[in-house]
Formats: structure tokens, sequence, C-alpha cells
């Protein structure tokens, strides 16, 4: 595996990249796919990947650590990977990544509550205008498709916390795994349950792997399984040790610049009101990170 220089705006950088492209891969991939199926596709074809990658990172591997490598592959991939497979069969692929800007927010939030951080006044200022930007977002969302469930932007919002939970316990549980076997762990662990259903979906009927728009979302699913998950969560891994929580979670500032990106290209209507919302969430953002001098 290439060895990329361990800068951590690098990372930032590139991180941003391959995230803020994996939504528009998702929304393609659910051309020919179920959620269940793009979900449990993506992971089990990630875990092969990083067999070949890392196999032998997992020796030495304690109980202890083992554990929490199952916790943090449920919270950190499993939920998430389907709660926005399911999430955009109804919502854009960048109003999707914005959304998903609010894991800073609870990033800080669960340091409060389970790490006793504590919060500077203008945090909890910036918490409230994330939430307020967020409910501007949906809002804006709702005039350009009335027909939109707004409900499917719980699964967004469940994701993010998910992803918040998990840096802190990769931070304080396995700071002494590798990243290597750390992702590896973490996709050994929910394999089990992704071949399951995989295997109770409509997947492997011949009638469906016979359909040109299906291997074309393949194609898609194995394209984000490999960079956007596989190579991703291994440089996400080891980007956890060099950075602080506060610093990793930001990588969401700039994902979704590259989401938009995308989701313009691909024919998706961003409102004004959208626009400005999104700002509002940045801008809550980046106060509920700020630090003291």
């Amino acid at each position: 595996m290439i060895r990329i220089p361990e800068n951590k705006w690098l990372y930032l950088f590139l991180l941003s990249l391959i995230w803020g492209s994996s939504y528009i891969l998702i929304k393609r991939g659910l051309v020919g796919l179920s959620p269940i199926e793009l979900g449990s596709a993506r992971i089990v074809i990630s875990t092969l990947f990083l067999l070949i990658l890392g196999f032998k990172s997992l020796s030495g591997l304690t109980r202890y650590q083992w554990k929490w490598l199952i916790i943090t592959g449920f919270l950190g991939t499993f939920f998430p990977s389907f709660f926005f497979a399911f999430a955009q069969l109804h919502i854009d692929s960048s109003v999707a990544a914005i959304l998903n800007s609010l894991t800073p927010i609870f990033t800080v939030l669960v340091g409060i509550t389970l790490f006793a951080t504590r919060m500077l006044a203008r945090q909890y200022f910036g918490v409230v205008l994330g939430f307020i930007g967020s409910l501007g977002l949906v809002w804006g969302g709702a005039q350009i498709n009335p027909n939109q469930p707004i409900g499917y932007v719980l699964l967004i919002i469940s994701a993010s916390m998910c992803y918040a939970i998990n840096i802190h316990f990769l931070k304080h549980k396995l700071s002494a795994v590798s990243p290597m076997a750390m992702t590896l762990g973490n996709f050994i662990a929910i394999l089990p349950p992704a071949l399951i259903m995989l295997f109770f979906s409509d997947f492997f009927s011949v009638y469906k792997l016979q359909k040109p728009e299906v291997i074309t979302s393949l194609g898609y699913v194995a394209t984000l399984a490999f960079f956007g998950t596989a190579i991703a969560k291994v440089m996400f891994n080891r980007f956890v040790k060099m950075a602080s929580t506060v610093f990793v979670s930001s990588v969401t500032y700039t994902l979704p610049i590259v989401a938009l990106f995308w989701g313009t290209l691909d024919g998706e209507k961003i409102s004004g009101y959208q626009l400005l919302s999104t700002v509002i969430i940045l801008v809550g953002v980046s106060l509920a990170h700020k630090k003291s001098k």
C-alpha cells in the first residue's frame, strides 16, 4: 500500500476528496441495487480488499481490543453504510453530505457527555447554529421537492452521531492498535451480518445479475468500497492518531463542497435558501470547535 506522508492537512484534503465523492457513488449504486444490497456488498467487497492489503496486521490483538473493534465496526461503518443507502433513495447526494457536516457538532456533544470535555459559551452558540442550519436545509429541500420524505433526514443525523461517538472510541480505546489492524478488525467484525443480509436479499438471483444496470451499479459500489471505504478507513484511522478529535471531525467542513460539485454535475437542484443553511451549519461547526487562545 502506498505510504502517504503524515501531514494532517494532506489527510484532511484527501479524505474530503474521497468521501465527498462517495455520495454520488452511493446514488449511482442505488440505480440497480437495493439499499440492503448496496450496504452489504460495500462491506463484503471492502473486507476482501483489506484482507489482501493487511491480513498480517491482526496478529497480537487482545480480547479487550477485539471488543472495541467490534463496537467501533458497527458504529463507524455497519450502521452508517445502511443509513446512507436508505436515506439517499429520497435525499439528494449533496444534501446528505451537507447534513453529515453535523458530525463535528455531535463530536463536541459526545465529548461533553461521555468524556467530561469542557465547553465554552461560543461552542454552545455554534451547536445551536448548526441545528438551525440543518432545519433550514430540510425545509429548503421540502420546498424543492414537496414529496420528499423528511423522516429520512433522521437516518443521516443518526449516521453523523455514530461517526461522532466512533471518533472518541477510536481515540480513547484503540490508540495502541495500528490503523490497518483497526480497519481490518472493524470489517471482519461486521462481515458475518453483512453476508447474511446479502444472502437473504435478491442479490444472487441469476435474473438480477443479468441486468446491465446491476452490473454498472456493482462497478460504482466496488469503486466506493475500495476508495471510499477500505482505503479511506485506513487513512482515517491513521488521521485519528496524528490529530485531535476536533481536527479529525472537521473533515466534514470540506467534503460537502466536493459533494455539491458532483451533485450539480448530476443535475441536482439546490436553492439559495439551502446554500444559506449550509453556510449557517459550517459557521456553527466552526464556533463549536474553535479553541480558546
